[in-house]
């Protein structure tokens, strides 16, 4: 029986992915490099091959966002061992912005392989996710009272990783989504400060959002481990916010899925119903 791939399959999308398609009762297999169906590492080629045994529909995801070609190029290396291998479908999870990006981001390269691939592509671009306040990267910050970023007063349409996956889980099992690019974003753009002042009133605590020095926020990372050129890049996603480079809304959600996106307010009733900030 052939499957849908699902790399990252384990991450904030690819569960999600994983979980609709299984409901409805298709054959899926996960890839990642822990917990999932097939160990999986773009790092690794030789792990590509028992992944993409089977498989006709792949969810393609690049984990790396550090700049330089050679993290672009192991997608592009991949998506050609997965047409080769009698993948037909691919849906790239891209980044908002990449349309403009120069050719030194990762994902810049690895759209136009999957563009050029000859098989069925769709692209999806999303901006920053809701669930970044309550899964990963602030969700520390959220739990301590205080979220420090370089973001100002700057505003972005958060995306609610649900619309996400269920875009893609249209894209990977329908065919008029092939040869589109959907850019993701919320309903409406929203300050950080605002994001966490609607969680502190769904928690019933306190919780600041503090303005950083962009060059004291790339300092805080690096001391936590943090690569120095992804504390750059990450930095300067966060300054296009501060800068008004992030407050444009687009129609990506409605046009796949015949509906509008989920509200960020949508988003923090149900994450603070289910304990995630206590």
């Amino acid at each position: 029986m052939t499957s849908i791939l699902i790399l990252g399959g384990t991450g904030k999308t690819g569960r999600r992915i994983a979980r609709r398609l299984q409901a409805t009762g298709r054959p899926v297999r996960t890839a990642a490099r822990t917990d999932a169906d097939a160990p999986f590492d773009l790092d690794d080629p030789a792990t590509w091959g028992p992944a993409l045994d089977g498989v006709t529909t792949a969810y393609v995801v690049e984990p790396t966002r550090q700049p330089g070609l050679e993290a672009g190029s192991r997608i592009s290396r991949f998506v050609a061992e997965a047409v080769a291998a009698g993948v037909r479908r691919l849906v790239l999870l891209s980044a908002h912005g990449i349309g403009g990006a120069d050719d030194s981001h990762p994902l810049k390269a690895a759209e136009r392989m999957v563009r050029g691939s000859g098989v069925d592509w769709t692209i999806l671009r999303p901006d920053w996710f809701s669930q970044n306040f309550s899964e990963s990267f602030w969700l520390p910050g959220v739990r301590a009272g205080v979220l420090a970023l370089p973001t100002g007063d700057g505003c972005t349409p958060f995306v609610d990783a649900d619309d996400i996956a269920e875009v893609a889980v249209a894209a990977l099992t329908e065919d008029r989504h092939s040869g589109q690019i959907y850019e993701l974003t919320g309903p409406r753009a929203i300050s950080f400060g605002e994001a966490v002042d609607l969680i502190s009133a769904a928690v019933g605590r306190t919780i600041r959002h503090v303005d950083v020095d962009p060059e004291v926020f790339i300092e805080r990372q690096v001391a936590g481990g943090v690569p120095p050129g992804v504390a750059r890049l990450l930095t300067d996603l966060l300054m296009a916010v501060r800068n008004g480079r992030g407050a444009a809304l687009a129609d990506g959600v409605e046009r796949a899925l015949g509906r509008p996106p989920r509200s960020f307010e949508d988003y923090i009733a149900e994450t603070a119903a289910a304990g995630h900030w206590n």
